[in-house]
C-alpha cells in the first residue's frame, strides 16, 4: 500500500503484507506509531484502496464489494463518534436504521447489547454524562448490533480506567469464544497479552514477527535479571562479560539482558558477588511483550508516518 506525495517518492505503507485472521480468535496488531496497524485497519474497512494486493474479508474481495463486507463488519474507532446529546438508546436506534436492522428486531437488539456491555441502566441517560469507559463500551454495543462475524477493533480501550478496561476486556473475549473474529489494534503490551489468541507484530509497514504472545516471548532467547547496585555503570566490563546482550543502569539498579542459558546467569551473578557483595538481586524474569516489542521495533520516539 502507497501513498503519493507531491515532489517526493510515493511512501510506502504497508510493503507485502500476508495475514490470515482464522474465526474464533482475537487476532492482535502491534506496532509503533506509523508501522501501518491504522493503515490495515481501513484496508479491511474499505476506507482505503489497496495499490497492490487483495484484501479479503468472510471470502468477499474488500475492492470488488465493500457494500457486502461492511454487513459482516463490527467497527470501534479510536474515536466513539457517538452523539452526546441522544441518550444510549437512542444513539444505537439510529444506528440500527442506518445500517438496516429490520424494524421488528431492533428494540431486541438494542436490549441485548446494552446488557451485554453492562449499560442496561444507563440507557435512558445522554451518553455527554457518560465516563470515557462507558462510551467505549457502548461504542462497542453499537459495533455489535448488526450481529458481524468480523469486529475491528482500533484501540478500544485507549484513557479508560482500570475497570473499564477489565469489563470490555471479558466482552471482547465472549466475542471470540462465541466464534466470531476481533481484529485488535492496541498499544497496550499487557492487553495484547490477556486478549490475543495469535499477534502479529509491524514496523515501517513491514510484518516483522508473528506468533502467539507465549511464542514471541521465548523466542526472544533472554534472560532479564535486574540487581540493586551503587556500584555498577553503564560503562562497567559487565557489559563486556560472555552471554550479556544488553546493560543499563538507572537509579541504583543494574539491569542486565542476557542469554537465556542458566549457567549465563550463574556467571552474571558470580560477578556481582565479586564486584559489589553489598549488591542485592532484585529480580530474574523471562522476557514480557514489551520487551520483545522493543527487541524487535526498537527504542527510538515515534511521531508519525504511516499509521
Amino acid at each position: 500500500m502507497e501513498f503519493g506525495r507531491r515532489g517526493a517518492p510515493p511512501l510506502v505503507a504497508l510493503d507485502s503484507l500476508t495475514l490470515d485472521v482464522p474465526h474464533g480468535q482475537v487476532f492482535g496488531l502491534l506496532g509503533p506509531n506509523g508501522s501501518g496497524k491504522t493503515t490495515s485497519v481501513n484496508l479491511l474497512c474499505g476506507l482505503l484502496r489497496p495499490t497492490s494486493g487483495t484484501v479479503v474479508c468472510e471470502g468477499i474481495d474488500v475492492r470488488r464489494d465493500v457494500t457486502a463486507v461492511r454487513t459482516h463488519l463490527g467497527v470501534v474507532p479510536q474515536e466513539t463518534a457517538l452523539y452526546d446529546d441522544l441518550s444510549a438508546d437512542e444513539n444505537l436506534l439510529f444506528h440500527a436504521r442506518l445500517y438496516g436492522v429490520p424494524r421488528g428486531e431492533r428494540r431486541g437488539r438494542i436490549n441485548e447489547v446494552l446488557e451485554l456491555v453492562g449499560l442496561a441502566a444507563r440507557r435512558r441517560d445522554r451518553v455527554g454524562t457518560y465516563s470515557g469507559g462507558m462510551q467505549r463500551r457502548l461504542a462497542l454495543a453499537r459495533a455489535l448490533l448488526t450481529r458481524p462475524s468480523v469486529v475491528v477493533l482500533d484501540e478500544p480501550t485507549l484513557g479508560v480506567d482500570v475497570q473499564s478496561r477489565a469489563a470490555l476486556w471479558e466482552r471482547v473475549r465472549q466475542i471470540a469464544d462465541d466464534g466470531g473474529t476481533v481484529l485488535l489494534t492496541t498499544n497496550y503490551m499487557e492487553e495484547a497479552q490477556a486478549l490475543a489468541d495469535q499477534l502479529a507484530i509491524l514496523d515501517h509497514g513491514v510484518l516483522v514477527a508473528t506468533g502467539t504472545p507465549d511464542d514471541l516471548r521465548s523466542q526472544l532467547g533472554q534472560t532479564f535479571i535486574d540487581v540493586r547496585t551503587n556500584r555498577v555503570t553503564a560503562d562497567s566490563d559487565l557489559a563486556r562479560l560472555d552471554g550479556v546482550i544488553d546493560l543499563t543502569w538507572r537509579d541504583g539498579i543494574a539491569s542486565v539482558s542476557a542469554a537465556g542459558d542458566p549457567a549465563t546467569t550463574r556467571r552474571i551473578l558470580d560477578w556481582f558477588s565479586q564486584y559489589d557483595p553489598d549488591a542485592a538481586l532484585v529480580g530474574v524474569r523471562r522476557p514480557d511483550l514489551n520487551d520483545v516489542f522493543l527487541s524487535l521495533t526498537g527504542r527510538a520516539l515515534r511521531d508519525g508516518g504511516a499509521a
